[in-house]
């Protein structure tokens, strides 16, 4: 009898990384870019980063991936800064050195028979999507047509602009849109409760619920959800997908000290085939099916 193994979850590589560049953002958001060729050759949309802040600082972080460009050997973070660790990062300039572990985890497994890939991201989730939108472009072959919808409540980490994409069915006046996508042709709409111009007055969710419920049913039928932000908005998603019959994939935000299976701190109960069970973020994650995180989110 031939024994069943589970799927390797791939290498993991620890990189002196050089800081190139360090943009700030109001609202304590950065955008870093580091040089880590290992880590961008291998980052796939939803893997992180475990991320040193600095050299007396021996406590690592997680960061999620927002974009990696294998020939020149970079990738590039979005962080907002929360707590000691972070705020040191802030602090890094241009030639810095600093430690990092990855790229890690399990990211997002698009589905090429649902083509309609509806990307919800909100803050510091908004990553994981700019990587994903950019991976399903280079894709268009395959079909893939993807639809950006982001949240924030406070100053977006880019400058907004309206965009030159139409999207049927989105309402009026929604017309701000995430540069990364637009330069790529990927349509974006933004949300947010705090009024800014251009953007959907409402969470991104009820974004995502007004721009599904004008979809003809074969349209309809086309669509998966991908997404990933705080646990009250992913749990949000996963009923907005319920409503829609969607299949809806969610990436988990969760503190970490290991990072590689070891310590278990970042375990969330998921359900299986056998039940009710802990799952590491880190190793089994953090992408996960959304009825698995939140089977009561009908």
């Amino acid at each position: 009898m031939t024994a069943r193994h589970p799927a390797h979850r791939g290498s993991i590589f620890l990189e002196d990384a050089e800081v190139v560049g360090q943009q700030s953002w109001p609202g304590g958001q950065h955008v870093l870019q580091l040089r880590a060729p290992e880590c961008a050759t291998r980052a796939r949309p939803g893997s992180f980063a475990h991320l040193t802040c600095a050299a007396d600082l021996p406590m690592r972080r997680p960061l999620s991936i927002q974009r990696a460009d294998p020939r020149s050997g970079t990738i590039e973070i979005l962080y907002k800064v929360i707590g000691h660790g972070l705020a040191r990062l802030a602090e890094a300039r241009p030639g810095d050195r600093l430690s990092i572990l990855g790229p890690i985890g399990r990211g997002f497994e698009p589905d090429p028979g649902r083509p309609r890939a509806l990307l919800v991201g909100g803050g510091v989730g908004m990553p994981p999507m700019v990587f994903l939108a950019e991976a399903l472009a280079a894709r268009a072959g395959d079909g893939f047509r993807p639809l950006g919808l982001f949240g924030s409540e406070i100053p977006f980490p880019f400058r907004t602009r309206p965009s030159t994409i139409l999207v049927p069915g989105l309402p009026d006046g929604t017309i701000a849109c995430h540069p990364l996508l637009e330069d790529l042709g990927v349509p974006s709409r933004l949300a947010s409760l705090a009024g800014f111009a251009g953007c959907f007055s409402g969470y991104v969710t009820d974004l995502a619920a007004a721009w599904l419920g004008g979809l003809p049913p074969a349209v309809l039928a086309e669509v998966a959800i991908y997404a990933c932000g705080p646990t009250p908005m992913l749990a949000a998603c996963a009923r907005v997908a319920r409503r829609f019959g969607l299949p809806c994939q969610v990436s988990l935000e969760e503190f970490m000290a290991c990072a590689v299976g070891g310590c278990a701190g970042c375990a969330v109960e998921v359900t299986t085939a056998e039940g009710r069970a802990m799952k590491r973020v880190c190793v089994d994650g953090p992408v996960f099916d959304a009825n698995a995180v939140f089977p009561t989110a009908a």
